[in-house]
């Protein structure tokens, strides 16, 4: 609570958060914006509608959206078997949900290299059947479901456990069934955390670099996602055209950081209609 004294600490504290949100943030991204226009709308156009980072962008949206669908798929089965039954390994399970967390991601990248690299155990059976992992598609979904693994489960999982099971029990007592009881009585109270969850998977996804770098083998309009394709062009000395291109990931990202806080809104005010 505060009072008339606290005035100089809040407006230094304020202050404070201003300039680096300013210094790490607003100037980054103005700086993107500029540059990717310092040549001309003309110069734009062509560096966002060239063939390879078009092919960087379908490959992006192709593992994003397997991530979230993989995790989502994931995150609600952990997070309902976690919060609901009680089960030997259920602190594992926990623990390993939080790895991505914890572990780097070109760590996460190199053991996909030597899990169906041409050094691993599986190397003979996956070129007996001409599966390709690393350097080809499947290898950068993999690295990306990784890093991303743990933002349903870590949504739902609190929202679970706040609510309780006493609803659920009582539905079950009547004879409603599993699928039942979820569509009328869990998602209900999950699905804005749900939401949240899904919006920071995409953002993530789209955005990964590390263990996506070290499973793609660089192969320029095969393996490339958007931020590979940005590093790729500037250390080739073409600025413009990946300050370009990076514009796209920031409008991206505006884009749901917008949904994020209508999300944020739209929950915090029907949270406050049922109380």
């Amino acid at each position: 609570m505060s009072t008339g004294n606290d005035r100089p600490l809040r407006l230094l504290l304020i202050i404070i958060s201003v300039l680096f949100i300013l210094l790490m943030l607003v100037t980054p991204l103005v700086v993107i914006l500029v540059e990717a226009f310092r040549s001309g709308l003309e110069a734009y156009t062509k560096a966002v509608t060239d063939p390879y980072a078009l092919k960087a962008l379908k490959l992006t949206g192709l593992a994003t959206v397997a991530a979230v669908v993989l995790n989502t798929a994931f995150g609600l089965a952990a997070a309902w078997a976690i919060t609901r039954f009680s089960f030997r390994g259920k602190g594992l399970l926990t623990t390993f949900i939080d790895i991505p967390f914890a572990v780097s991601p070109i760590i996460a990248g190199l053991v996909f290299i030597l899990t169906f690299g041409r050094l691993s155990y599986l190397h003979p059976f996956l070129a007996a059947h001409e599966l390709k992992v690393v350097f080809a598609t499947p290898g950068i979904i993999l690295a990306t479901v990784f890093v991303t693994l743990p933002f349903v489960a870590r949504e739902i999982i609190p929202v679970l456990e706040a609510r309780g099971t006493d609803e659920e029990q009582a539905a079950a007592l009547m004879g409603a069934g599993f699928l039942t009881i979820f569509r009328r009585i869990t998602f209900p109270h999950i699905r804005w955390a749900l939401l949240y969850s899904v919006i920071l998977c995409a953002a993530r996804a789209m955005g990964e670099f590390g263990a996506v770098s070290v499973v793609s083998g660089h192969l320029r309009g095969k393996t490339n996602t958007l931020p590979l394709h940005v590093e790729i062009l500037y250390n080739e000395y073409q600025f413009t055209a990946a300050f370009a291109v990076s514009s796209v990931l920031v409008a991206a990202a505006i884009f749901i950081l917008v949904a994020r806080n209508i999300v944020e809104f739209t929950a915090r005010k029907e949270s406050d209609y049922v109380r």
